[in-house]
């Protein structure tokens, strides 16, 4: 299987990465079912990268029809380390500006129509999440958007909402008073399976919008959306050749050995085909 060490997932705005040489296309099978779309792989300011557009390019799938466990399966298939996962949000608090990009280290979850494990089917497995992105992954986005002249604010939560409609006022209120940052409907499901599949995983979310809260502010239209968007992809673009020069080549965080005591089913019991599909993640602590 080709390798690369660097997954980048981009989300609306960004439907390929600018700059990436030497690109091989690939269409890969997962035992999930199929990505969203085609990895590219290729090289970027000196590394091995591996690019998916989380919507596919044409923008063809909805959040909820995303297949996150073959977005994920594919990137560790092909020897992805670290995933930067770049994603459009709204804001939830008055400091974060349209085209501001904010690394969020908290998740609240919203969803209800996404699976969000590997396991199941014979193998029972509970992964700390607790701190669910890399440390290292997101500092190294904070540092390259202030490399670039960005305005990157490290630190927030991010609610991950079902979608595809966006937030009711009541309910952008309700995330306000939690204490929340950014609004979203994709990065939650990605972050947990990441840390299941032991791969370094952070968030550079790209603020489009204020949601429907913010007094004086008219409700959120797509055309408003879409003009932020042009914008925050030329910074991600600049944000993400910096971020990737700087990722370090050795992985010494937790991440990389998620799995390793989170496993409770035992050995003998855990079905052949399940052992087998879940090998690429699971194998080096059974053999």
């Amino acid at each position: 299987m080709h390798q690369a060490e660097i997954g980048i997932i981009g989300g609306s705005g960004l439907y390929s990465m600018p700059g990436l040489t030497d690109t091989q296309e690939i269409a890969i099978q997962t035992p999930f079912g199929e990505p969203s779309d085609k990895l590219v792989l290729g090289e970027l300011e000196g590394r091995n990268v591996a690019f998916l557009a989380r919507h596919g390019r044409g923008h063809r799938l909805l959040p909820s029809e995303i297949n996150f466990r073959a977005n994920l399966f594919a990137m560790k298939l092909v020897g992805v380390g670290r995933i930067i996962s770049v994603s459009a949000v709204g804001s939830l608090k008055e400091e974060h500006k349209p085209t501001d990009f904010v690394v969020p280290d908290q998740f609240i979850d919203r969803t209800f129509l996404r699976t969000s494990t590997f396991f199941g089917d014979g193998i029972v497995a509970h992964v700390a999440f607790g701190d669910p992105v890399c440390g290292v992954v997101a500092k190294t986005i904070a540092d390259a958007c202030d490399q670039e002249s960005v305005v990157g604010k490290r630190g927030g939560t991010y609610v991950c909402m079902e979608g595809p409609q966006f937030s009711t006022r009541a309910e952008s209120n309700l995330y306000r008073s939690w204490g929340a940052d950014v609004i979203g409907m994709t990065n939650l499901q990605e972050a947990k399976l990441a840390r299941e599949a032991e791969i370094c995983y952070a968030t550079m979310a790209m603020v489009t919008d204020y949601d429907c809260w913010r007094a004086g502010h008219d409700d959120v239209t797509v055309d408003q959306i879409v003009a932020v968007m042009h914008q925050n992809a030329a910074n991600a673009a600049k944000v993400l050749r910096a971020a990737v020069r700087a990722v370090p080549a050795e992985r010494t965080c937790a991440c990389a050995s998620a799995i390793q005591h989170a496993i409770l089913t035992s050995r003998d019991a855990i079905p052949a085909a399940t052992r087998a599909k879940l090998d690429p993640i699971i194998g080096k602590y059974l053999s």
